[in-house]
């Protein structure tokens, strides 16, 4: 078909100047001079040349197979393309040649007459099943040019073609917009996440130990630095005295029991500083039996001045702690108040006339701290302390005829417990262990605190019940009677009274204190968990002989 000059709207006139340069990837707008002449040259010859002077050009059949073994897209194949732009094609090739004159290669190029076509060393564009890498140099075939012979077009290396050739256009691989484009960069790998994942691990450990560590010297960290003689010291600084508070001094006291008793009323800066001072200083001193009037935050030096003074000794006041049994309590009576204990006896000898339901007052006398006038009796003593338990329970919301029960109830909580939360506790066991398809089951309460009562081994200084002790033959021996024992044990405070009625809710059945110093109880519900429990408490027993087990 003759060549005819591309009007001015060709839209593959434009199409022509963007396609990129093989080797490099740049557009023709980027092209070096002799390439801009090259197309000047064929705009030129193409006004010059008349219609049907250019020979046509002929297409094989097939094209030969390229050095990977690929055929060349057979006639039928190329049909689609259009007259037109195969026409264009070997015009823009034969301009190019003339204009270059040589390869890139630097092998004379071939001569081409009007009428022949000469090859390109252009890539012909992608081959089905040969991958394209642009900007890659292509190889180079030898090429023929003659009148009526085929142009055969260069072959690309495998893997050579470069991106935005007529070829991906025409099949519909790439636009327009990207033809002349450089192919783009490949990502880069992203970095690995597995080292920030383990930094971050690294700082989580070490924050938590230091956290860790942190806590432990807040809780234990002045213990420390009291045992190795650094840290702040154990006493106040003299002139911050202030306030008022009362400590009772009973008989038998010396400075390593008063000691505690001094910072738990808060006079002394530790529990050991009262005695500390003492054995630092060799002082001997002999504690009187009775209440005092002293200040907090005290030196230790000013504690024992105040002790050896009359006017800080009140005469007629009494303390009494939760847990003691009435035969306790009136000892200390007798001793603080110096009543007679003949007298004190003959007071409690007949409970109804204070109003109580019971052949005893045990379990009646409150433990609080009491002021008198100077000349109260005996009997203004006890009444005094017994509408002090019933003021109690009317606060705790006990009707009038359940006193006598709560009141027993409390007082087991009050000599069994050990925190304030393991009243409830304590309670709830009591309570489920009355029921009757538990009783069933159990049978007994088994109570250590009755067993020792019942059989006169409340001083004994051991929470554990003897051999004897089981089997004596009385009715606060939990172990041999079901139910409550007889009646109260011990004098039972607010906190017990209020626990006896609102235990806490639970399965449990069982209690065992596994530590005698810190006061650690494990509530279990079945007997093998409290067999356990049992054994971590003989466990700690063997490492600390003489605790009081």
């Amino acid at each position: 078909m003759p060549e005819n000059t591309p009007p001015e709207s060709d839209p593959f006139a434009d199409l022509y100047g963007r396609l990129p340069d093989p080797p490099t990837g740049s557009r023709a707008a980027d092209a070096p001079p002799s390439r801009r002449a090259a197309r000047e040259a064929r705009r030129a010859e193409n006004d010059t040349t008349a219609a049907g002077d250019a020979a046509p050009q002929t297409s094989p059949a097939r094209a030969p197979e390229s050095r990977t073994g690929s055929p060349q897209p057979t006639a039928a194949e190329a049909a689609p393309r259009s007259a037109a732009a195969a026409a264009d094609t070997a015009r823009a090739t034969t301009a190019a040649g003339h204009a270059a004159g040589t390869s890139r290669t630097g092998a004379a190029g071939a001569t081409a007459g009007r009428g022949a076509v000469a090859t390109s060393d252009a890539p012909a564009g992608p081959r089905r099943g040969v991958a394209v890498d642009a900007g890659t140099q292509p190889a180079r075939e030898p090429a023929t040019a003659g009148a009526g012979s085929a142009a055969v077009a260069t072959e690309p290396a495998p893997g050579t073609v470069a991106s935005g050739s007529l070829e991906q256009l025409f099949t519909g691989q790439t636009t327009t917009h990207e033809i002349g484009h450089t192919a783009p960069q490949p990502t880069r790998r992203r970095r690995r996440v597995g080292p920030w994942i383990a930094l971050a691990v690294v700082v989580l450990l070490v924050g938590g130990i230091a956290g860790g560590g942190f806590a432990l010297w807040n809780t234990y960290g002045e213990r420390v630095q009291a045992f190795f003689g650094g840290g702040e010291p154990l006493d106040y600084e003299a002139g911050q005295a202030t306030g008022e508070t009362r400590v009772t001094i009973v008989s038998g006291d010396t400075g390593e029991s008063v000691s505690p008793k001094m910072f738990e009323a808060g006079v002394t800066k530790a529990s050991n500083s009262l005695y500390k001072y003492m054995v630092d200083n060799n002082v001997a001193f002999t504690f009187q039996p009775g209440v005092y009037k002293l200040q907090q935050q005290m030196t230790s030096e000013a504690v024992l001045l105040a002790l050896r003074q009359p006017e800080n000794r009140l005469n007629y006041s009494v303390q009494l702690r939760e847990g003691l049994t009435l035969a306790q309590s009136l000892d200390l009576i007798a001793e603080q108040l110096a009543i007679p204990r003949a007298d004190l006896d003959a007071a409690v000898a007949d409970p109804s006339q204070y109003g109580v339901p019971a052949s005893t007052l045990e379990g009646w006398i409150f433990p609080a701290t009491y002021d008198f006038d100077e000349g109260v009796t005996a009997q203004q003593v006890i009444d005094t302390m017994v509408k002090r338990t019933m003021q109690s329970l009317d606060t705790a919301g006990v009707p009038e005829g359940d006193r006598e029960r709560i009141l027993i109830i409390a007082s087991i909580i009050e000599r069994e417990a050990r925190s304030s939360e393991d009243f409830y506790k304590v309670s709830r066991v009591i309570e489920n262990r009355l029921q009757p398809t538990n009783q069933e089951t159990f049978g007994k309460l088994e109570m250590d605190s009755t067993v020792q009562y019942g059989a006169g081994e409340m001083g004994s200084g051991s929470v554990s019940t003897s051999e004897e002790a089981r089997n004596s033959d009385n009715p606060w021996n939990t172990y041999m009677y079901p139910g409550l024992p007889i009646g109260p044990i011990a004098n039972a405070g607010d906190l017990a009274i209020d626990a006896a009625m609102k235990p806490a809710d639970g399965p449990w059945l069982y209690f065992v204190t596994v530590n005698l110093d810190t006061g650690e109880t494990v509530f279990t519900s079945t007997l093998s968990e409290h067999e356990k429990a049992v054994a971590q408490w003989q466990a700690w027993c063997a490492d600390n002989p003489n605790s009081g087990c």
